[in-house]
């Protein structure tokens, strides 16, 4: 029986944010910067690799370190992070890595003869002169490289533009040659930052970071982070270096602007900074992106939903779920980890994970131990009226459920199955310092359903899993 697919897609215990996933091979290979949980900083980690079967997108596999931070001639002391990279197949066949190290404004490559093999140092993105992109007189620094080869040319798009900063001007667009690294185009702008973007069809989500490029058809569709940060936007032309128009936001790590089940512009998860990009799978569409954890912007984590890209060119904003890949709602019967959670707030609302930085009161998606212990992951510090929410399940017959806490609590967890709706079953929960299983009977009607944990009481109780019987 296949694995259900979930989100995070990897293990709880897994930090990849920034994916960019492709399919090789009739496997589904996602690249990420790495995190490291605990982290005080972003990326601290080396690349590894995570694969899937095409046909099982629940049985991921690890593939290893890939690139080593050290391997950079630049980094040999190994004191610069790796930031966010991408990959494409050269003319040559072989798979080429491409990153920018986060103390330096030029764009580094390495290349492997399989997708997830060692790859190894190749060399820096330069001019024809030798002067490396990025270091010419009036280049503008280089960051988040996102990379799409057709025929010996490849497309390289970068930039980073805070918000006000009239230094940065935008999205760049950059030509090489089939050696990967020789530029034969020289950078363009293809989508404007902040202080540029008025009047034209990005203002309101101008360009901040995470450029990704993909095609269907004849389209080019340009996936970025825009400045308002939480959400993945997408911009389209019929042409790989201009003519961009904005086109809408496929995914907000904190589901705003979704109307569907709650108001548009009310957050239901702590967000922050997204990246990621969209791939055909079996003639399906899907878009990659992160989420945060621990309460702190340093421990990301990847997750997908399935997304449409409509006749028209245009693609429809989706919603966070719990069943992400799973093509469908999750078996709503048995137990599943709190950590799948794709909603979780209280009554004080933040839309950022930076407001919560040294705060205690507010719920967080953590583990035990240290990074790389494979400790799997739960719900920490549910005080009163913290809520998790889990979607979608497909609930037959359904009349018992149970949690089990961790934690200095005494109160209720009020279970509903909409965020504001009617409580249908209420558990009491005591003092425990080791996780405890609380149980209720429960009706929950026949059909697809989110199921949403209400904390009500006194102290700080940790959710590790519910199960539906």
């Amino acid at each position: 029986m296949k694995k259900q697919g979930v989100n995070p897609y990897l293990p709880s215990w897994e930090y990849i944010p920034d994916g960019e996933p492709y399919v090789f091979h009739d496997r589904v290979y996602v690249y990420g910067s790495h995190d490291r949980f605990n982290g005080q900083a972003y990326c601290l980690n080396d690349y590894v690799c995570w694969s899937a079967p095409v046909d099982d997108m629940g049985d991921w596999r690890y593939e290893g370190v890939i690139y080593k931070k050290t391997a950079d001639p630049l980094n040999e002391a190994g004191n610069m992070c790796l930031y966010a990279p991408d990959v494409t197949v050269g003319p040559d066949g072989r798979y080429y890595l491409y990153y920018v190290l986060d103390k330096v404004a030029v764009v580094s490559v390495a290349v492997c003869d399989t997708p997830a093999g060692k790859y190894e140092f190749y060399g820096y993105v330069h001019y024809a002169d030798g002067v490396r992109l990025g270091e010419k007189e009036g280049d503008e620094p280089q960051f988040d490289p996102g990379v799409l080869t057709e025929g010996d040319q490849t497309y390289l798009y970068t930039g980073f533009c805070g918000k006000g900063d009239q230094s940065r001007s935008g999205a760049m667009a950059t030509v090489l040659g089939p050696d990967m690294l020789t530029i034969v185009e020289a950078p363009v702008f293809v989508a404007p930052s902040e202080p540029y973007s008025a009047g034209s069809s990005f203002e309101g989500h101008a360009f901040f970071e995470a450029p990704s490029i993909r095609k269907k058809g004849d389209t080019y569709y340009f996936v970025y982070s825009s400045i308002v940060m939480h959400e993945l936007c997408y911009a389209t032309s019929k042409h790989p270096t201009k003519d961009f128009v904005y086109g809408g936001v496929i995914v907000s790590n904190n589901d705003l602007h979704i109307e569907t089940y709650k108001p548009a512009e009310k957050p239901m998860f702590y967000g922050g900074n997204n990246h990621g990009s969209i791939v055909e799978i079996n003639d399906d569409w899907y878009i990659f992106y992160h989420r945060h954890t621990n309460g702190s912007n340093f421990s990301r984590q990847g997750c997908v939903e399935k997304i449409e890209l409509l006749d028209d060119g245009t693609i429809p904003q989706v919603e966070m779920t719990s069943c992400g890949s799973n093509d469908g709602p999750l078996t709503g019967r048995g137990e599943y980890p709190a950590y799948i959670a794709c909603n979780l707030f209280c009554r004080d609302e933040a839309m950022y994970t930076g407001d919560l930085w040294m705060d205690t009161q507010f719920p967080k998606i953590t583990q035990d131990g240290k990074d790389g212990d494979e400790e799997t992951g739960y719900i920490a510090n549910m005080t009163d009226s913290a809520t998790a929410g889990f979607k979608y399940f497909d609930c037959q017959g359904i009349q018992s459920i149970s949690i089990k806490v961790r934690g200095y609590c005494n109160g209720t967890f009020d279970v509903k199955t909409s965020w504001n709706g009617p409580v249908l079953a209420s558990i009491p929960v005591n003092y425990t310092s080791v996780w405890t299983e609380y149980a209720s009977d429960i009706e929950i009607p026949d059909g697809v359903q989110s199921l949403y944990f209400t904390y009500a009481g006194k102290g700080r109780a940790n959710l590790a899993s519910f199960t539906l019987e």
